[in-house]
């Protein structure tokens, strides 16, 4: 009987040791930074379907000389940070913004086709 219960408190304690350094090295080894980097190219991209809806309402798609300034002075930024994750976030923006260019023109195409609003103080360039 004795031996029975020694034994159970020997696993018990066994088992206690191999799951707290199994969780202690499970949570020192998992990488959170490629589900923020991705969090954030998603918030990026979310961020430049409304830039674009609303630059080719108010500008046209005259707007697609800012996109481009933005991109290449992201992209620019993203060669000279010194901090990785910084410099890959600039990376995403960059391209988004530059992805941005093309979807001005065929944001254009859209208005055109009646899928979004038309800007009616600009109604002679559609």
């Amino acid at each position: 009987m004795y031996a029975d219960r020694a034994t159970t408190l020997f696993w018990i304690y066994v088992l206690s040791l191999n799951f707290n350094s199994l969780t202690l090295s499970f949570f020192t080894i998992m990488n959170y930074e490629g589900i923020l980097l991705g969090a954030g190219a998603f918030l990026c991209i979310g961020l430049f379907h409304p830039l674009v809806i609303k630059a080719e309402y108010y500008f046209g798609v005259k707007s697609w000389w800012a996109f481009l300034i933005v991109g290449l002075l992201a992209a620019g930024g993203s060669l000279f940070v010194e901090n990785t994750y910084i410099s890959i976030f600039l990376g995403i923006f960059a391209f988004s913004s530059l992805w941005g260019i093309g979807e001005v023109f065929h944001q254009r195409e859209r208005v055109r086709k009646g899928w979004f609003p038309m800007n009616p103080k600009r109604k002679n360039e559609y």
